[in-house]
């Protein structure tokens, strides 16, 4: 009867899902409230520090008996997942959820511990088990506060958020009963295999485009490099600060058309971080429509980007104009200032800008693992940028006065938990640079890999659109069965 009754209940919300053509709209402004919550949730001080950590939430749907899905918010302001995470409203309008998104409780938005969050000692408070100890503590909140106590509640999580949301289902099983984990490079960042090769798949999106547009930025950047250098066979000879190297320097400023030339070794050392992070967003968010996400694009901006890239016939002029595609959406920029735009940190995709920055920086000091060089293999078309764990180790040194643990993510959440584990979809798109990093073959019957055709970051967890990859929808609907699946386990 329990079986029955649960397909039975699979079966309707198919139905009505089939027949549900028309996309809710994201509520907004979202409803905000906040739950004090201890800085340090493993170790018992004589003065109980405390800090208010804030929520999103919307119950519009909600009727008794509906699940809770539970955002595990990413590194930066909840506002921008709320906005991107379109699958949730659109699943909760049909099953009476209650949607609620966590901002990640600390360090993050408006979630600040101290007046002053981001110097050491302060900022020491910042991990991933402490975020996890405070999504466990607003969930039991939850259930209590408002009579949920009963209630199945679903994680969601992409990227960073994807992995918090799988870490939930192995560290608190009790508290979710599955967990949707998108586009989430688990395997990556707890530092599995020696060399991880995120360039290569950047340039792989651009190779499956056209591959003329790989050629033309690997013509850029070596003209670039020999612009700087002048002369190689006597670069060693001669100091960097040259007047050779200088007319190089200020002549390629021009022609990228920085608002500020550039100078030292350092300044042209920034600028190819910063071009190479323009490829690396792109990839990233080459979604069908146009998104606001991290950066507004057009829709597929990867082939837009080469499009542009090959209009031109010189090959700077084409990198120029591929990465306007990033920083000058608009086209209403005269300059690029490229400082500005990308400020280099520990993780080599950059930490965005803001106080969030400062955050993610030390995060990726500490336990994250994302150092790889660019330019490590035939296959990678950015410039040579080395990178080593003795590079990163210096710079967090220097930094937070911290030494990262590299192996801290593995001992704790893998990489061998997964096939442990149980109730986690594991989604990931094959146009994400991360894809490669995460959990891609299914473990188990409860542990599931599907992949995105034609599929860019958590692709899945946005807003259900008309222009979607039909694999897209299958993943989606794939999803919905094993969160029925899930919730009625809970119940029954």
């Amino acid at each position: 009867h329990i079986v029955s009754a649960m397909f039975g209940l699979i079966f309707f919300f198919l139905s009505l899902t089939c027949c549900f053509t028309r996309s809710p709209v994201i509520p907004w402004p979202p409803k905000e409230a906040y739950i004090t919550q201890a800085v340090d949730h493993f170790s018992f001080h004589v003065t109980n520090l405390t800090y208010e950590m804030r929520y999103l939430y919307d119950d519009q749907w909600y009727e008794p008996g509906g699940p809770i899905f539970f955002y595990c918010g990413n590194e930066g302001s909840i506002e921008s997942f709320w906005n991107n995470t379109g699958y949730m409203f659109y699943l909760a309008s049909t099953m009476k959820a209650l949607v609620v998104f966590a901002e990640h409780v600390r360090y993050y938005g408006k979630s600040l511990p101290f007046p002053q969050s981001f110097i050491q000692p302060c900022i020491q408070y910042l991990s991933v088990d402490q975020a996890l100890a405070d999504f466990v503590y607003l969930i039991d909140h939850l259930k209590h506060k408002y009579g949920y106590k009963n209630t199945p509640v679903i994680a969601f999580g992409g990227s960073y958020g994807g992995m918090l949301a799988a870490y939930m289902r192995v560290k608190y099983p009790h508290m979710v009963a599955g967990a949707i984990a998108s586009s989430a490079p688990v395997k990556w960042v707890a530092g599995s295999g020696n060399f991880h090769k995120f360039f290569e798949s950047v340039t792989n999106d651009y190779k499956m485009v056209k591959p003329q547009c790989v050629d033309k930025f690997k013509e850029a950047y070596t003209k670039m490099e020999q612009m700087f250098h002048k002369d190689p066979k006597i670069v060693k000879h001669l100091p960097l600060q040259t007047p050779c190297a200088k007319l190089g320097l200020t002549s390629l400023s021009e022609q990228l058309r920085l608002c500020k030339p550039m100078e030292t070794t350092a300044d042209f050392m920034w600028m190819l971080k910063w071009s190479r992070n323009a490829f690396v967003m792109m990839a990233m968010m080459d979604y069908p429509s146009k998104t606001s996400f991290m950066a507004d694009l057009p829709a597929y901006p990867v082939n837009v980007s080469c499009e542009k890239a090959l209009a031109a016939s010189d090959p700077i002029d084409a990198l120029r104009d591929a990465i306007a595609v990033m920083y000058n959406s608009s086209e209403k920029l005269q300059c690029f200032d490229y400082k500005t735009d990308y400020v280099e940190c520990a993780d080599i995709t950059g930490c965005g800008l803001g106080d969030s920055s400062l955050a993610w920086d030390f995060q990726s000091c500490t336990e994250m693992n994302l150092y790889d060089p660019s330019n490590a293999t035939s296959e990678d078309m950015f410039p040579s940028l080395p990178l080593t764990k003795e590079d990163l180790t210096n710079y967090c040194k220097s930094r937070w006065g911290v030494t990262p643990a590299f192996r801290q993510l593995a001992n704790y959440y893998g990489p061998d938990i997964w096939k442990y584990s149980s109730n986690i979809f594991f989604a990931n798109g094959d146009l994400d640079p991360w894809m490669p990093g995460g959990v891609l073959e299914s473990l188990s019957p409860t542990v599931i890999a599907m992949t995105i055709h034609g599929g860019a970051h958590h692709l899945d967890l946005r807003m259900p659109d008309p222009n979607d990859p039909p694999s897209a929808r299958e993943v989606r609907q794939a999803e919905l069965t094993n969160i029925l699946s899930w919730i009625n386990q809970a119940r029954f």
